[in-house]
């Protein structure tokens, strides 16, 4: 006679998830706080160059990190509720672009710099997402900010505003399309497509418990979190050392309203290896702008700073191969100068 054991269910841990919660909720708070006391204890101000950079480090790397950990778990956990194929559906649209408008459109609701869209967009990706859906919304995160809108607003009025966003949307959609077309999925790191491959195999046998949903989001952190933290740490510190020196007397001279045309590639490339979000890179924008500087070509060079940052290009490496940034960083730079040229000839 055969006797069937069941085994216990194991509860989900509520408890310890909740107080989780409430440590990654006061550690955010406490970003500012923490940076501010680090430069006090090295006797620095953020008056001073480095006393910024340090400032900057240390408040923009937990930051990232803080992002990276609650959302590669919420992936993990929504993992076990909606298969990868269905989300692949959902933003792949059934008309050409859908999807990528979605993502571009969800961008623009995300207050991200770059850095910090990338645990969405590794997010995006581990869901099985389209490639091209999923640069839509790192372009357009960073790229398209309500700072930004409301200083041109404020400065030039609802149709300047209106004519940023319509550009800035535009380069994130078009831009996904053109990635999307070329297929190159096979630029993906190994571990990232083994980890796609993988979703659609987990949990299809039973519906799976809350402990195990939980389990899921917790090992979705350590696989991905564990491979990209040292480029989050080696990208941030890039860019700290470069945010608190911002030659902007410089910048002037060559981004004036009478200089020649290659201004604007000129300023994309001097915002490339700069990092900061859009709040940082304003203040910079209203002094070039003071200074004399050509509207188009500052917006070229804060769109650059802010979604084509070096640092971003060195977390990304973790994810994506050499031609696939390569790609991405020529398609989004040709964007840039669009928007840069159509401003300095309509304004």
């Amino acid at each position: 006679m055969n006797i069937l054991v069941e085994t216990p269910t194991r509860r989900a841990p509520w408890g310890w998830l909740m107080l989780a919660l409430l440590a990654w909720i006061g550690a955010y708070a406490a970003l500012v706080p923490f940076a501010d006391t680090v430069i006090a204890a090295l006797g620095l101000t953020r008056q001073t160059h480095l006393g910024e950079a340090i400032h900057f480090f240390f408040y923009d790397t937990p930051k990232v990190l803080l992002l990276l950990t609650g959302i590669v778990f919420l992936m993990g956990v929504i993992h076990t509720f909606v298969a990868p194929e269905r989300t692949r559906a959902l933003l792949s649209g059934k008309r050409l672009g859908v999807g990528n408008v979605m993502a571009a459109s969800l961008g623009i609701v995300t207050p991200f710099c770059s850095c910090s869209a990338v645990p969405l967009f590794i997010g995006f990706l581990s869901a099985g997402v389209p490639l091209g859906v999923t640069f839509s919304f790192l372009i357009s995160a960073p790229m398209v900010n309500e700072v930004a809108l409301a200083l041109l607003f404020g400065l030039f009025g609802w149709k300047v505003a209106a004519l940023y966003l319509g550009l800035g949307l535009s380069v994130a959609i078009v831009a996904g399309l053109v990635i999307g077309k070329l297929g190159m999925e096979q630029y993906l790191e190994d571990w990232v497509r083994a980890m796609q491959a993988t979703q659609s195999a987990e949990f299809d046998a039973a519906t799976p418990t809350w402990a195990e949903r939980i389990d899921a989001g917790i090992a979705h952190v350590k696989e991905i979190v564990g491979k990209v933290w040292p480029y989050i740490l080696a990208g941030i510190a890039l860019g700290a050392g470069i945010h608190g020196y911002v030659p902007e007397d410089f910048m002037a001279s060559i981004m004036g309203k009478d200089a020649p045309w290659w201004s604007v590639p000129a300023a994309v490339l001097i915002g490339v290896p700069m990092y900061t979000n859009a709040a940082g890179i304003i203040p910079i924008v209203e002094a070039l702008i003071g200074k004399g500087a050509a509207l188009g070509t500052v917006l070229a060079f804060m769109m650059s700073v802010i979604a084509l940052s070096l640092p971003e290009m060195i977390i990304l490496r973790k994810v994506l191969k050499v031609p696939l940034i390569a790609t991405f960083a020529g398609v989004v730079a040709v964007g840039i100068l669009l928007v840069g040229y159509v401003f300095n000839a309509v304004l």
